[in-house]
């Protein structure tokens, strides 16, 4: 998996801190004043990666309603577009197609709402495609850094699904919903 040091946060705006560390607080800090772990520290996230209007639109919708199918759908397509136009050596050309294959079964868990399975599921989806997108690049230590550079909000993207694993434990299904629906909206418009 790829990682992400905290000194890369460290040097973003305290406005940024604050909001990326509300969501995802170090392990070893005190609780934060703010709404961590809540769909408002999510929200604000959202406007991190430049996604706030459709998140905000979407973020009370769940279940497999009009609105959350066609999200769905845009998201399969554009990774179906992602995976299938990443240049790889031969060698990897399978973990494309293995890739490719992930997104259904992703989708069905999502639809059956085990959404700590599904962070799980996500995160190594995420971790895939950053090394399709990155190649080893992606599992340097120097990798958040270096996409920061590219793009802030793809640095925050990147950061965030480095994150995902830390919340594997988290029951509160209305907050899971919150940040997986962050990448889906994130990467639906990639």
């Amino acid at each position: 998996m790829y990682s992400c040091p905290p000194w890369v946060i460290d040097r973003l705006a305290p406005e940024y801190q604050y909001i990326a560390l509300t969501l995802f607080p170090p392990e070893s800090a005190a609780p934060m004043e703010g709404p961590a772990h809540s769909t408002e520290a999510a929200q604000a996230f959202a406007g991190l990666l430049g996604i706030e209007v459709e998140y905000d639109r979407l973020l009370g919708t769940t279940g497999c309603g009009p609105e959350i199918r066609k999200l769905l759908e845009h998201f399969s397509n554009n990774m179906d577009l992602l995976i299938q136009k990443t240049w790889v050596e031969r060698v990897d050309e399978l973990r494309k197609e293995r890739l490719r294959d992930r997104i259904p079964g992703f989708l069905e868990e999502l639809d059956r709402g085990d959404y700590q399975k599904v962070l799980l599921e996500f995160s190594h989806i995420l971790e895939e495609l950053s090394y399709l997108l990155f190649g080893t690049q992606s599992h340097r230590n120097d990798f958040a850094e270096y996409v920061f550079r590219i793009d802030v909000q793809m640095g925050f993207f990147w950061w965030y699904g480095a994150q995902l694993p830390r919340l594997s434990r988290v029951e509160d299904r209305d907050f899971l919903w919150a940040v997986i629906l962050l990448g889906i909206c994130y990467l639906t418009n990639f």
